[in-house]
């Protein structure tokens, strides 16, 4: 049987503040790069020409190129075939970038978790009476009430109207 690989690719840049970058993967989540560790840990010296990414400046001309963060001002050459040496955008893959972000904790997550954990108490519910109202468990609740999972709208929706016996309303401002 053939397995499929996952591989992460970053799809949007949502913010920049000196060496630190929010980006959204493909799996849906935003994580934070702090590049300081980054580029000490995959050993990015004084001389090397990718040193000038240290500089906020600098750093802060990062594009998405190729599913990950490329950076055209970095001086990087490769050697062609026929000898010729060809200026190339300074990346760093994507895999690398995932296994040194971390999660960015969202405020919309957070509120939704504060207001399931209210409706809750407000209804006279423990997190096992929710979750068993709604076809999940205990600790999914939890999770959810302390923003430590992703929840999906449909699960959402069967959270607050089958278990809290609400309306779900969403909207886009």
């Amino acid at each position: 049987m053939r397995q499929s690989i996952k591989i992460p690719r970053i799809l949007k840049i949502n913010w920049i503040n000196e060496l630190s970058i929010s980006v959204v993967f493909n799996n849906g989540e935003s994580r934070i790069i702090d590049f300081r560790k980054v580029l000490k840990k995959i050993g990015v010296d004084s001389d090397s020409p990718a040193h000038i990414l240290f500089d906020s400046k600098e750093f802060a001309k990062v594009k998405i190129e190729g599913s990950t963060l490329s950076w055209s001002n970095v001086d990087q050459y490769i050697t062609s075939r026929n000898g010729k040496k060809i200026k190339v955008p300074y990346e760093i893959g994507a895999d690398v970038l995932l296994k040194y972000s971390q999660p960015e904790k969202s405020e919309l997550s957070l509120k939704i978790g504060q207001m399931i954990r209210e409706a809750r108490l407000k209804n006279g519910l423990t997190q096992q009476d929710l979750a068993l109202k709604s076809g999940t468990s205990r600790t999914y609740i939890s999770r959810i009430e302390n923003d430590r999972s992703d929840l999906e709208i449909a699960t959402l929706r069967k959270i607050i109207e089958t278990g809290l016996g609400r309306k779900l309303d969403i909207s886009i401002k």
